[in-house]
C-alpha cells in the first residue's frame, strides 16, 4: 500500500523546507552551535511546523530514535500526560548528544493546569531535555511558557510556493495535470501545504488533475459560482439565487458554514461599492453566528439571501 504523499514528500532537511526562509536560517544556527533553547512554533495548519521540528531533530541527532518524543496535545491534553509520559522521557539522559527533544504538537489544546505542570517540567529538566511546542494560536499558551521559549511565527505558504511543490510531486509521480487544476488546489487549500498535497493525491487517483476533479473532491464551489449567487441576490432574483444555493448544498455537498466561508472570501471580488461589500460581510458574520448557535442552516442561508437583496432597495 502506497504511503500518503504528505509523508512521502515531507522534507528531511531544513534546506528543503519552503516558504519559511527566515525561520530556517535561525534553526540552522542552532544546528551549527549544537545547542538550542525551548522553542514555540506558532502558525496556521500545514505551514511546516511539524516538518521543521523533525528536520531540526534529524540534523542535530542523525538517528532520532530514543532522542525525540512526539506527542499530540489535542489527544493527550490532561495533567496526567505531563506528569507521566513527558516527565518519564525528560528525566533520562540523551542517547546521543547533550539533550533530548520533546515535540508537543497542538500545545494550545493543553488545559491550563497541564500547561502549568509543563512549565515546571521545562524548568526542572532543562539539562537533559528541550521542548518544541507547536500551536495555531500562541495567545492560548500561558505567558510563563511563552517567556521560556524562543518564538517562531510561521506564515501561510504563498501560492507560488504551494504550486512549485505540487509540480515537483506531479513530475516525480509522472502524473498529467492542467494548470487550472493546480490553481483550484491553491484556492481551496489557502496556504495549507498538507491539505494541498492530500487534495493532489486524491485528484491524481482519478487520472488527470483537473479543476473539476479538485472541486468535486474538496466539496467546494468554484469562485465564480459563489460570486453568481451573491450577484443574483443583489439583483433581487431570489428564486434564481435559491436555485444556486440548492446546487451548492445538494450537488456539491457543501455545509452552510462552507458556503459562508467562501462567500466571505469572494465578496471583495464583486463589482460593487465598498459600502455594499462591508454590509454583506456583516450579514455573513451574523448568519455564521446563528449557525454556530445551532440554527437551521437552510433557513438561515435563505434569510441571508433575502437580507442581501434588501441592501440595494
Amino acid at each position: 500500500m502506497e504511503e500518503p504523499w504528505t509523508e512521502k514528500y515531507r522534507p528531511k532537511k531544513l534546506d528543503d523546507i519552503i516558504g519559511q526562509k527566515a525561520i530556517v536560517e535561525r534553526l540552522k544556527a542552532y544546528v551549527k552551535s549544537r545547542s538550542m533553547p525551548h522553542l514555540l512554533f506558532a502558525g496556521p495548519a500545514g505551514s511546516g511546523k511539524t516538518t521543521a521540528a523533525l528536520c531540526l531533530a534529524y540534523e542535530l541527532f542523525g538517528d532520532i530514535k530514543g532522542n525525540f518524543l512526539e506527542l499530540n496535545a489535542s489527544d493527550e491534553r490532561g495533567i496526567d500526560v505531563v506528569r507521566g509520559k513527558i516527565k518519564d522521557f525528560a528525566r533520562t539522559k540523551a542517547i546521543t548528544g547533550d539533550f533530548k527533544i520533546i515535540f508537543l504538537d497542538e500545545a494550545d489544546a493543553l488545559t491550563p493546569d497541564a500547561q502549568n505542570a509543563l512549565r515546571r517540567t521545562m524548568e526542572n529538566y532543562t539539562r537533559t531535555c528541550r521542548f518544541i511546542l507547536s500551536c495555531n494560536y500562541s495567545s492560548k499558551i500561558i505567558e510563563p511558557i511563552q517567556s521560556r521559549c524562543a518564538i517562531f511565527r510561521f506564515r501561510p505558504l504563498s501560492k507560488e510556493d504551494v504550486k512549485s511543490r505540487l509540480r515537483f510531486i506531479l513530475e516525480n509521480e509522472n502524473i498529467s495535470y492542467e494548470e487550472s487544476g493546480l490553481d483550484a488546489i491553491v484556492y481551496v487549500s489557502e496556504g495549507d501545504m498538507r491539505r494541498a498535497i492530500n487534495l493532489l493525491q486524491s485528484a491524481a487517483a482519478l487520472g488527470k488533475v483537473t479543476e473539476e476533479n479538485v472541486f468535486s473532491i474538496a466539496a467546494a464551489a468554484k469562485p465564480e459560482e459563489i460570486r453568481e449567487l451573491l450577484s443574483l441576490a443583489l439583483e433581487g432574483k431570489f428564486l434564481e439565487a435559491r436555485e444556486m444555493l440548492d446546487k451548492l448544498l445538494l450537488s456539491h455537498g457543501m455545509s452552510g458554514e462552507d458556503i459562508l466561508l467562501q462567500m466571505n472570501k469572494e465578496v471583495m471580488n464583486l463589482d460593487e461599492d465598498d459600502e455594499i461589500k462591508v454590509r454583506i460581510i456583516d450579514l455573513i458574520g451574523e448568519t455564521n453566528f446563528t449557525l454556530v448557535e445551532g440554527a437551521n442552516e437552510r433557513i438561515q442561508l435563505e434569510a441571508l439571501i433575502s437580507r442581501i437583496m434588501s441592501l440595494k432597495k
